[in-house]
Parts: C-alpha cells; structure tokens; sequence
C-alpha cells in the first residue's frame, strides 16, 4: 500500500487532474453496512480502483482549483506514524504534546509574538478564526460570557474586507453575536480593506452605541490574494481598543520567504493569527493553527476544570495547561506531528523559497494573460492568485464558465471560478510545490485550444 502511494506521486503528472466520476463508479459506494469484513488486500484493491483515481487532484501539478496544499511523502509518511501512535492531543504528559508546543514556539519566533504566546492545532482556518473571535469576545466581556452568555450585553461589532472569506461571517454567528454584526468593509483598488472606510465604521458603531470589539484583517484573501495593510488596521485597532486578528489562512506562511515578508509587515502586531500549513505548508491535510499573543486570556478563554481531567505534579496528569485548554476538542490527533516532520526535513528556508516560486509562477501567467488580446487581466497579482477572462460581449460569462469547466474535464489544468467586480473571472490559484512552467503554458495552450472549438 505504501508503495502505492509512493509511486502515485511519483507519476501523478502523468495522470489527469481530475476526471468525471461515472455513476458506475458512485454505485460502488451505495451499498450497505458489511456484516462480514474482507480480505485487506481485496479492500486495498477497491481503493485503487474506484477511490484513488477519482480524487479532487490537489496532489498533482495542474491543480490551480483552489488553494488546497500538494502534500508530501514525508507528511504521508508522518501520518502514518501519528496514526500508529494513535496519540490523543486532548492532554496529559507525553511527548506529542511537547512536540505540538514546539510547532507553537516556532509560529511564534516566525510572527514575532512574545515566548508567552499560546497556539493550537484545529482543522482549518475556519475554526482557528472562530476560536480567535471567541478569545476577542472573552475579553470585550469578561468571564460572565462563559456562563451567562451574551444576554443583557451590548452588541457586539466585528469588522472586516469585503474580500474576506465567509467563515468569518459564520464565526459570529457560531458566536451568538449574529452575522449582521460583522461590518463588510469595502475595498480599494488594489483589493485591500479600506482603512478610511474601517475608522469610519467603528466611530458610527460607538456613537450609536454598539461595541466595537474584533477586527480581522487579511492576508491572502479569498478572490485575487489581495494583503490589507496591516500596519495600518493595526493602528485603528489599537486606537480604538479593538482586537486585531489576522486571517492568514494560506498567506501568513509567507513570512518563511524573504522576498514576500515585507508584504506581511505589520502582522506581527496581530492580538492573533490563523494559518493553515495544509495550504502553502504542503502538510497533509489537516492543519489549521491558531496563535495568540495573550496565552493567559486564551487560557482563561477556553479552560474548564473537570474531575476526570484532574491535574497533578506527577504522573499522566501533570504537565498542565494541556491543549485542551485551549480551545473546544478534547479528543485531538496528533496533527503537530506531520508539520513537525515537514519543517525538520524541509527546514523553513526551502518551505519558503517553494512559496516565492508559486508566487513567480503567477507572475509569469499574468504576463502570458497581458499579452493575448482575447484575455484580460481583471486584478493585480499580490501573492499566487491570477484571476482574468477571455474578452467577450454579452455571453462573456457563459464562455469562461464554460471554458473552466471543458478545463477540468480535459484532466490536463483545474482552475476555478470566481466573481471579482461583477465579472466571473477564471481563477487560478498556484499552490502545489510541484507545479512548473510547463503547467502554467499547458494550462494556456489547453485554454486557447477549448476557445477554438467554441468558435466551430
């Protein structure tokens, strides 16, 4: 099995991105609850044959779908052992733990937060920007929102991009805050939260005598991978006593290249950051992390004594805080350890430096897209998001919407869609450590072949 896998990404070039799956193949999956096991071998057969090469393909080079992380053989190989441990990161005193708070003092010597700083590993983003929320609203409310809730408060505001992804939306929600008390702040030019308009908004919420208590800037927003400017929302926040959280999910790791770093200046003001190492970390899926300045509020955040989690000096039940402490899962794998492995085979510097490429790669799409007549660039390149489309009259829409999806059929590139100015836009998002160039031109040259065929 391992060899398998082995060898699957070896060759992964030379099978297609993504391919249809035939109803036969969907049936395969329909039957009912087995009373009686199989053979491994047979079961390790169906896989191969019916699930493996049926995947979303983010593993592969011509991958540009989404921002979904290639993996690597040493993150596979890192979840096998995780997995064979079968360690549980909830708590007590073992080594996983320690190794998942090394992962944390390393976020936090990258981010330049105090050795203080607490982090946790959850699924994704989505939930590290909500965990971050609920430290911002613990401290805009103090310990009685943990047993009285948010009934009798004042309202709570949060504030960020228009560009902003939803989970940000779903976090105030989830919150009981409510999801019309996040403030959509618009965008300038250049995609970037618009900072006058961001002032202006806390100031008209605190006249009308609402709480302004979370702002949640930007790095690599969801669109066109647009960075706000942090070292500015910084400033409002602080002025305003607002927490300022930096949504990084694949953006924040560009601070392990040097030639992206001064882009993301400022986030090391951030009150918290949210990431995600299965994006452009490469780890196996899934890695979300969150960091926080304040360990002691994020602490006092989440931390519920229990008697069967009694602690000691000695023993299993020593080494306390644990991770569970730190945020809702008490049953937790052992994530630390594929990113733990990933960065001590890797290193930051080459983790960092496969970053700047995917970033020159879409440097070097905008500039083939500049130069075809029949294409238009519809945002600037901030970080390895190239969004554009073919230029056409009233139908333009139905074209390019047609195009991506003759695109991913082919097997041969994955972009995806997306809207950006009331235009649906080709959206190509390049992330996999593997891609190349040559992905780059095939994913054009396949393009321009499809638009032929459109014009028959």
């Amino acid at each position: 099995m391992l060899d398998d896998m082995i060898d699957y990404l070896q060759h992964i070039r030379e099978r297609p991105v993504w391919q249809p799956i035939p109803d036969a193949e969907r049936a395969v999956f329909r039957g009912g609850l087995p009373a009686r096991g199989s053979d491994l071998p047979e079961v390790h057969r169906q896989f191969m044959d019916h699930i493996l090469p049926y995947a979303i393909g983010n593993a592969h080079p011509g991958f540009f779908g989404w921002v979904h992380g290639g993996g690597t053989p040493v993150g596979m190989l890192a979840e096998m052992l995780a997995a064979g441990l079968n360690a549980n990161l909830g708590g007590r005193d073992h080594i996983p733990v320690e190794v998942e708070r090394q992962v944390v003092r390393w976020m936090a010597e990258l981010f330049q937060f105090p050795p203080t700083a607490s982090g946790l590993f959850v699924t994704g983003t989505s939930m590290a920007n909500m965990l971050a929320l609920l430290v911002a609203r613990y401290r805009a409310l103090g310990g009685a929102v943990r047993s009285h809730g948010v009934t009798g408060q004042p309202q709570l505001v949060a504030y960020t991009s228009a560009g902003a992804h939803g989970c940000i939306a779903q976090a105030m929600d989830l919150a009981g805050l409510g999801s019309a008390h996040l403030r959509k702040i618009p965008m300038n030019a250049a995609f970037q939260m618009d900072t006058a308009a961001l002032e202006a908004a806390i100031t008209a919420d605190r006249e009308a005598g609402l709480l302004p208590f979370f702002v949640a800037a930007t790095v690599g927003t969801v669109d066109v991978g647009a960075v706000d400017d942090l070292p500015v929302v910084a400033a409002i926040a602080e002025r305003n006593g607002v927490w300022f959280h930096v949504d990084g999910a694949y953006g924040a790791l560009a601070m392990l290249s040097p030639q992206l770093r001064p882009q993301l200046d400022g986030i090391e003001l951030a009150d918290s950051i949210a990431c995600d190492f299965h994006k452009w970390g490469q780890v196996p899926y899934d890695a979300g992390f969150v960091l926080v300045r304040d360990g002691d509020l994020h602490l006092e955040t989440f931390a519920t004594p229990a008697s069967y989690l009694r602690r000691d000096t000695r023993g299993m039940a020593a080494n306390s805080p644990w991770p569970c402490d730190f945020g809702p899962d008490l049953s937790r794998g052992f994530r630390a350890l594929k990113t733990w492995f990933t960065f001590q085979v890797f290193g930051a510097e080459r983790i960092g430096q496969a970053i700047y490429q995917t970033c020159l790669l879409a440097r070097y799409l905008a500039e083939r897209v500049s130069a075809e007549p029949e294409l238009e660039l519809l945002a600037p390149v901030a970080l390895n998001i190239v969004c554009f489309r073919y230029r056409r009259g009233h139908d333009g829409d139905a074209l390019n919407a047609a195009l991506v999806a003759d695109l991913q059929e082919s097997g041969v590139a994955a972009p995806s869609l997306t809207t950006v100015r009331g235009q649906l836009a080709i959206r190509v998002a390049v992330v996999n450590h593997r891609s190349r160039q040559q992905d780059i031109d095939a994913l054009l040259a396949t393009l321009l072949k499809l638009r032929r065929q459109h014009d028959l």
